[in-house]
């Protein structure tokens, strides 16, 4: 009589669901030529504009996260006309983000859990991440999003413009090579606790060439080998110290960006730390900190804003169908309003400096 196996693997798996390949993917929901070019030609923009060839300012506005298809496209068809109206000093860029890193648990994203309701349709998640960014493309608008899970970028990095590694996986190896390997410019930010340095040895980290597991375009595991990704920047998103917007902490990130032979340029987060978590109040930076840039200060290359539809947030709760539309589910967001309007003063202080654009 044979002894049954001791469990020893998979012991806390429950069952596990094969999903369709990138490439697979991709040809349900192909990117067409016009779109591809587009991506292109953001993406060599943004680069520009990093490396302070181009002395436009990029603005990442949008949603803290996307959980409404509908809304989102609403959005950014409200948005491109903006936009475009502020072209020739701001090159806006719409945050798209289906990621969401938790502190403890909490719903993950709509890549994740599509539905809000714990049933984490992933293949309908994935499938709609690119159907929401095929739809903000299409609307003249880069897109922006965090890289959260290093099997994402397959199926979605063809669309996106800016990436972005958040403040919780800054610090890790996982998160740095992959962004080794990534085809735009991927943003750092400075950690929880209000860290510069973890992520200024990201940065460096990720301009290595690096060797990792990961997924083809054919879904299967293999080796990745990176050239390094030199368009690494830091994003200062404030710490549990307060906010690092001003003058002061500004002149520090470009010292320690210097210092660490890096470009001394950067983006400001306007919400989370920099807003003291407080949505109404990231006014307060995105003013001050588009003061200091038409004063002079070139370090400053790029500002943040979460945005929506309509101002504030509210709850996930048991029914999903109960949710207002346009309202963030995760942080609190200004409206579209209020955001054209910083837009447009923007524009006009920079517009009224001796800043021209490449």
């Amino acid at each position: 009589m044979s002894e049954q196996p001791l469990p020893i693997q998979d012991v806390n798996i429950l069952g596990t669901t094969l999903l369709t390949s990138p490439g697979d993917l991709k040809r349900e929901l192909p990117l067409t030529d016009d779109l591809a070019h587009s991506v292109y030609d953001s993406r060599e923009t943004s680069k520009n504009i990093l490396s302070g060839e181009d002395r436009r300012l990029i603005a990442i506005v949008g949603p803290c996260s996307i959980h409404n298809p509908k809304s989102a496209i609403e959005y950014a068809e409200r948005l491109a006309p903006i936009a475009a109206e502020v072209n020739d000093r701001i090159v806006v860029v719409m945050r798209v983000y289906f990621e969401k890193p938790r502190t403890t648990v909490g719903w993950k994203g709509l890549i994740n859990d599509p539905h809000l309701n714990d049933t984490f349709d992933m293949p309908t998640g994935l499938k709609l991440a690119r159907e929401i960014l095929l739809a903000v493309n299409a609307t003249g608008l880069p897109a922006a999003t965090e890289m959260l899970e290093p099997i994402t970028p397959q199926y979605i990095a063809d669309l996106i413009t800016l990436a972005s590694i958040g403040a919780r996986t800054t610090e890790s190896p996982t998160h740095r090579q992959m962004a080794s390997g990534l085809s735009m410019p991927v943003g750092f930010k400075n950690s929880t606790e209000g860290s510069l340095e973890v992520a200024i040895n990201a940065m460096q980290a990720a301009r290595a060439g690096h060797t990792f597991l990961g997924i083809n375009n054919d879904g299967k595991t293999c080796m990745m080998n990176t050239r390094g990704n030199n368009m690494g920047h830091l994003i200062l998103r404030g710490g549990r110290q307060g906010p690092n917007y001003d003058a002061d902490s500004l002149a520090t990130a470009s010292r320690l960006l210097n210092e660490a032979n890096l470009p001394p340029r950067f983006v400001v987060d306007c919400s989370h730390a920099n807003s003291n978590k407080d949505y109404a109040k990231q006014s307060i930076a995105w003013n001050d900190v588009i003061a200091q840039r038409a004063a002079g200060n070139d370090t400053i290359v790029g500002l943040m804003l979460e945005s929506n539809l309509k101002a504030g947030k509210q709850s996930l709760g048991a029914n999903p169908e109960e949710l207002q539309e346009g309202v963030s589910i995760t942080d609190g967001c200004i409206d579209i309003d209020e955001t054209a309007e910083l837009l447009q003063s923007a524009h006009a202080a920079l517009a009224a400096t001796t800043s021209s654009v490449s």
